[in-house]
């Protein structure tokens, strides 16, 4: 069966969406709908949709099975409660939602209405990350002891920023669209952040959001870890752990994999298969629609997220560390 999924927020990551549901060959985008009349009209000539000028013809439609929701994050909470009520399978982008408070009554809303919740975590999905996971299940990076990132990419320089240009989107600068992904990564990989100290200010910029933010991390496992999130710099995306056995590199999105084990400078590439990981998920979303599975990353695990960048607002605005309990 393909799932009939209806497109919600249509700008560039929208559009991604929407392709990559269709490439997965189990989901095809029958609606869409986005206040601006020109967004939905060059949407519906890219994908070969109807548009609808009102979100309530859309999650009142019974041939829609569920919605993508790729629109400003402050909205997001509203959306998945709307679509939950009105029987609707929901995908949101990340980050889920900014406030664990605003999570919360999403999830409840989608558990009440028994419909699937999903978040778009992808990156745990890249070869390189399930290879590093392995490893260390396997033991082979010994006892963990740090991991670091850096999920940065020039974004003030883009001509349109639009909503992207508000702090109250983008609290924390590029933690709350960027590295946010490594938040999920680390949680993955090692499990719960426990604290977190962070610094985040507009060195370069005269944009409203912050270009650089670098917050360091300690990990229920005992585990340390730091990431560096910047929205004047990049394109970097590189994830590294390190352990009492080897350390493990993911360089450049997922592009490569290196492994170094002590005691020997040299790092030995790991041969990786290739994955789309966006249609990948989404294929997991079309399938959990039909029954057939569950989401990877549903409403608790995003939410462990959105608790992290609670508590990284609050230690910027404190200046002092805190406790990420503070906000589960």
């Amino acid at each position: 069966m393909t799932v009939r999924l209806g497109s919600i927020g249509l700008g560039w990551w929208g559009n991604e969406l929407a392709a990559a549901a269709t490439r997965t060959g189990r989901a095809e985008i029958v609606t869409c709908f986005a206040p601006p009349a020109e967004e939905r009209a060059a949407f519906v000539e890219k994908h070969g949709c109807a548009q609808v000028s009102e979100l309530d013809d859309l999650l009142s439609d019974p041939e829609i099975d569920g919605v993508l929701i790729a629109t400003p994050h402050s909205t997001h909470a509203d959306l998945i409660v709307e679509a939950a009520q009105a029987g609707k399978h929901v995908y949101t982008e990340k980050p889920f939602t900014l406030t664990v408070a605003e999570a919360d009554r999403a999830i409840a809303a989608c558990e009440a209405a028994g419909t699937v919740l999903q978040v778009g975590h992808n990156r745990r999905r890249l070869p390189a990350n399930r290879a590093i996971k392995a490893m260390m299940d396997r033991g082979e990076l010994g006892q963990m002891l740090f991991f670091e990132a850096n999920h940065s990419f020039p974004v003030i320089f883009k001509e349109v920023l639009g909503w992207r240009s508000n702090p109250k989107e983008l609290p924390a600068g590029g933690m709350t669209n960027l590295g946010i992904h490594q938040v999920d990564s680390f949680h993955y990989l090692t499990g719960p952040i426990a604290t977190v100290s962070a610094f985040s200010k507009r060195v370069f910029s005269t944009a409203e959001i912050d270009d650089t933010t670098t917050i360091n991390f300690e990990f229920e496992s005992g585990a340390l870890g730091h990431l560096v999130t910047l929205t004047a710099s990049g394109p970097v995306i590189d994830l590294n752990v390190h352990g009492t056995e080897g350390s493990a590199f993911n360089v450049n999105d997922g592009e490569r994999l290196l492994l170094a084990r002590r005691g020997s400078p040299q790092r030995v590439e790991v041969e990786l298969e290739r994955l789309d990981t966006v249609v990948d998920e989404l294929a997991e979303f079309a399938a959990a629609i039909r029954g057939e599975t569950v989401p990877e990353v549903g409403g608790a695990d995003a939410r462990e997220v959105i608790a992290v960048l609670e508590a990284t607002v609050a230690s910027i605005e404190r200046n002092q560390s805190v406790e990420v309990d503070e906000f589960r």
